[in-house]
């Protein structure tokens, strides 16, 4: 180990993390210039060659090999096909089957949860589990993040979702409400790519769709087909409804909005840029249409008409082949590579990502307004080798940004301690944890998961992962009682809960069965299955949480994150009326009900005398929750921190609640809305 203090100019923003929190900053950033004249920040589509403009210096951080983040065409082609292969090859095609998992840059992974019996964690990963339930879900530490193995669907939340608290006397509330963030979930839509149909659109809130999304809105793309299976469900629900906790719920079956390609929407018009307009207060966002151009998808990273068109390949999670699906490469490209004067692609460089950098720790300038004086990295040589060089980079006059997953960025201030001399003392503190909310209130979606035999075959695998959901179950005054859900329809078959169709292989083998026998009963069996998936809403728990160990170190002495999680009876009993939920569906629909949840499952507990197992939606957040009050919060509502004037704290962690729609698109519009705050400190560092 050598350390250096890296030896280069001043840099204007530090953003940690190349997933879709940093790549979308990142992108944003650098579609402005600082205009020295009016001493503000403009749109590049504002310049004159008359005049000289300041470009934004950029350096972003990657834990991730460098080979994740080399996008021009040749190599990011056969990065993204090794990991194709590599998904070919794996025996368990989990979320980060394809991708490298590293020793200097660990990732969590669901093949590594253990039951716990406590006092003892469960070690055997990245993740150090003291339960007393294990955390279900993982996370990739790679370039763009875990948008690579992420499913792709793309709700809003709903107007209550915001309003816990107010509403049903839960949890705490947001600082901003969905009206506020509506604008940002439109910038949000277009930079994904969104299909989805608004006028299918069908949620349990007393606002009209017009009131929800706008007069005459729609998304970027016509919506994804939905599958057969799906229609044969629909028929068979259409006009019913659910009794629980005595009332009835009628079912709402929606075609899933989807950060997926489609064919472009005509009523959509032209393509569009996110523009900042000045005023005296700062800076507001807006979308703008860009008239001399048409909307398209946006394609592979290394061929745009490559992956214009979902192709059905159903393996969304854990990679798309063709690059259909969104991803937070396509957006960094964007960053990376501006168009020029000639209409031809250039390399941006003012912007640099380092890859294989592993941001471990900040320092403070007390004398300073307590800013981020320094960001240290480790940064390692290779995958074989644990060598690696310590770096240290100066910020007093830089904006830095933590843009990492809800695992790592508390993790990295946690890392972070500094003293103050206060009262005649001196008093030790962490980085941004004035409210000793860091690393607190960790949430996912736990899913439950009921599968059967449908009476018919309904041929599962045929288009993406899922293309509908059940909306019935997103709102309602049982909240006050027990979580909410929503229940995508999964077209894996059960491959999620009972490993087919190899298991079913398996079964009849077993059975003496061969040949056209052993052929027919695969094809009976596998057409037939089903899967429903209720996402239960888990409440922000201070004492579900990350913390950090000295006694618990990766290979570059960096700790590992500590989980504490458990779950409370609001969760609990909103699994036992989802399970209700499905009992009902099943038997209208005259589905063969095979789900069995066994003691010996990783993720599973007994609540009124009967069990219940769930799993792991992938949705990690509220480790650094947003607020507008710096003693229950770790930052305000442009995730700013409220300790230290240039530090912002970005992506799933945000998150004051969790809500019932899967968390990218929220986290999207919110960190696109940081960007008005971000440009703000920055005319003021520059003029």
């Amino acid at each position: 180990m050598n350390q250096t203090e890296k030896p280069q100019q001043k840099k204007d923003v530090i953003i940690v993390g190349t997933g879709i929190a940093g790549s979308l900053i990142a992108k944003l950033l650098t579609d402005h210039v600082f205009d020295a004249d009016a001493k503000k920040m403009i749109h590049r589509s504002e310049t004159d060659d008359s005049k000289t403009y300041k470009e934004l210096s950029i350096l972003m951080y990657e834990a991730g090999l460098e080979a994740g983040i080399e996008l021009d065409s040749a190599t990011s082609m056969v990065t993204y096909n090794d990991y194709i292969r590599k998904f070919y090859i794996e025996e368990a095609k989990v979320p980060n089957s394809p991708y490298p998992n590293l020793k200097q840059a660990p990732s969590p992974n669901v093949l590594d949860i253990e039951p716990i019996v406590p006092p003892f964690p469960d070690k055997k990963g990245y993740l150090v589990q003291f339960g007393p339930m294990p955390f279900a879900s993982d996370a990739i530490r790679v370039g763009g993040g875990t948008t690579l193995h992420w499913l792709g669907t793309t709700p809003r939340m709903l107007p209550n979702d915001f309003r816990l608290k107010e509403q049903y006397g839960r949890a705490m509330d947001w600082p901003i409400d969905y009206e506020t963030l509506k604008p940002y979930y439109e910038m949000a839509e277009f930079e994904i790519g969104v299909s989805g149909n608004v006028a299918a659109q069908e949620y349990p809130i007393k606002e009209s769709m017009e009131e929800y999304y706008g007069k005459n809105y729609v998304f970027p793309m016509e919506e994804i087909p939905q599958s057969y299976m799906d229609h044969q469900i629909i028929n068979g629900l259409a006009g019913t409804s659910v009794q629980l906790n005595f009332e009835e719920y009628p079912i709402m079956l929606v075609p899933s909005p989807q950060g997926r390609n489609s064919t472009p929407n005509i009523a959509y018009g032209t393509s569009k840029i996110v523009k900042a307009e000045a005023s005296e207060s700062g800076y507001t966002l807006t979308l703008k249409n860009i008239e001399s151009e048409e909307y398209k998808a946006l394609g592979a990273v290394w061929n745009p008409y490559m992956g214009e068109r979902c192709e059905g390949n159903a393996s969304c999670v854990p990679i798309c082949p063709v690059q259909a699906k969104y991803n937070a490469l396509k957006t960094l490209k964007k960053a990376l590579y501006k168009v020029n004067k000639n209409q031809n692609l250039q390399r941006n460089h003012n912007i640099q990502v380092q890859a294989q950098s592993v941001v471990y720790k900040l320092s403070v300038d007390v004398a300073d307004q307590e800013k981020i004086s320094k960001v240290h990295i480790r940064r390692y040589i290779s995958r074989e080798k644990t060598e690696f060089v310590e770096e240290v980079i100066d910020t007093n006059e830089t904006i830095v940004i933590l843009a990492a997953n809800a695992f790592e960025n508390p993790k990295i201030l946690l890392n972070s301690k500094y003293t103050v001399f206060e009262n005649g003392q001196n008093v030790e503190k962490t980085v941004a944890n004035r409210s000793d909310q860091v690393g607190r209130n960790l949430m996912d979606h736990m899913v439950m998961l009921t599968w059967g035999l449908f009476p018919d075959p309904v041929y599962s695998y045929r288009g993406p992962g899922s293309t509908t959901n059940i909306s019935s179950f997103r709102d309602g005054n049982f909240r006050s009682e027990f979580s909410a859900w929503i229940s995508p329809l999964d077209n894996w078959g059960w491959s999620w809960p009972a490993s087919s169709p190899g298991s079913d292989l398996s079964d009849f083998l077993n059975d003496g069965l061969f040949g056209e026998d052993l052929k027919e009963a695969l094809t009976h069996r596998l057409s037939r299955q089903v899967l429903f998936h209720f996402e239960i809403e888990q409440l922000p728990n201070p004492d579900n949480r990350v913390t950090i160990n000295d006694q618990y170190l990766d290979v570059l002495g960096i700790p590992r994150p500590v989980i504490n999680y458990g779950l409370t009876e609001y969760e609990m009993r909103a699994m036992e009326q989802a399970k209700l939920a499905s009992d009902q569906m099943f038997a209208r629909l005259g589905i063969e009900d095979f789900t069995k949840y066994n003691a010996t499952d990783n993720n599973t507990f007994v609540y009124n005398n009967v069990r219940y197992s769930y799993n792991g939606a992938g949705h990690i957040v509220g480790t650094h929750r947003m607020g507008d009050n710096p003693d229950d919060s770790v930052t305000n509502s442009y995730c700013k921190s409220w300790d230290h004037p240039n530090l912002y704290i970005v992506g799933a962690g945000n998150m004051t609640t969790l809500g019932t729609s899967n968390p990218t698109l929220t986290l999207s519009a919110f960190t696109i809305r940081s960007v008005e705050s971000i440009l703000k400190d920055l005319e003021n560092i520059l003029k």
